[in-house]
C-alpha cells in the first residue's frame, strides 16, 4: 500500500457559485516567526526575504513571498524557506502542514465573508494588505484582502471541510438573492 500525500481541500475545491470564486491556495513553506526580546527582526526579514515585520493587522511582500501579521509578536512567513540567519533574531517553527489555505475572490466575496467574520471588510476600511485574526463562523481564521475582490483565507487543517462547506453556504444563500 502506498500512501500519497493530499492537501486539506483535496476533492473539495475549487467552487465556483454567482460571482465568487473559492479555491485552494498552496503559499508554499509556511513559517511562524516569533522575535526574541530586543532583536531587530525587521531589519533580518527585510535583508532576508525583502519585506518587513508588518504591523499589527497588515501583511508585507506580495504573492510568493508575503509576511502575514498573525497575533502578537507574531507573523507567519508564506512562501519562501526562512533564510538560516533570521533564526539569529526570532524563533522559526514550520506551520506548512498546519493550516488550509484559500482564496475567495469576486464581485461579491466581501459579501460573502460578512455573512461569516464580524470584522468591517469594506474596501475602504479593510484595504489590500489589512489582515485580521477573528472568526469564521465559529472557527479561528486569518483573512488577509490581497486585492480589490480578494481574500487570502488561512484555518486550521482540521477545519478545511467546514470552512469550505461554511464558505459555499454563504456563496450559494448570496447567488440566490441575485
Amino acid at each position: 500500500m502506498t500512501l500519497t500525500a493530499t492537501s486539506p481541500c483535496y476533492g473539495l475545491l475549487p467552487k465556483t457559485v454567482g460571482t465568487c470564486t473559492l479555491t485552494e491556495t498552496d503559499l508554499g513553506t509556511l513559517t511562524s516567526v516569533a522575535p526574541f526580546k530586543g532583536r531587530a527582526v525587521s531589519d533580518a526579514l527585510k535583508g532576508a526575504h525583502g519585506m518587513a515585520f508588518p504591523a499589527p493587522n497588515r501583511a508585507t511582500g506580495k504573492d510568493g513571498a508575503r509576511a502575514i501579521w498573525f497575533g502578537r509578536d507574531m507573523v507567519l512567513l508564506a512562501g519562501p524557506v526562512p533564510d538560516p540567519g533570521l533564526g539569529d533574531h526570532a524563533a522559526l517553527t514550520d506551520q506548512s502542514d498546519a493550516w488550509t489555505c484559500v482564496t475567495l475572490s469576486g464581485e461579491d466575496a466581501g459579501a460573502v465573508l460578512a455573512r461569516l467574520v464580524p470584522v468591517d471588510l469594506r474596501p475602504a476600511i479593510f484595504k489590500q494588505g489589512h489582515t485580521a485574526r477573528t472568526q469564521l463562523g465559529h472557527m479561528n481564521a486569518s483573512i488577509t484582502r490581497t486585492g480589490p475582490d480578494s481574500f487570502l483565507i488561512l484555518v486550521f487543517r482540521s477545519m478545511a471541510a467546514t470552512l469550505v462547506h461554511d464558505l459555499v453556504t454563504a456563496m450559494e444563500s448570496l447567488a440566490a438573492r441575485h
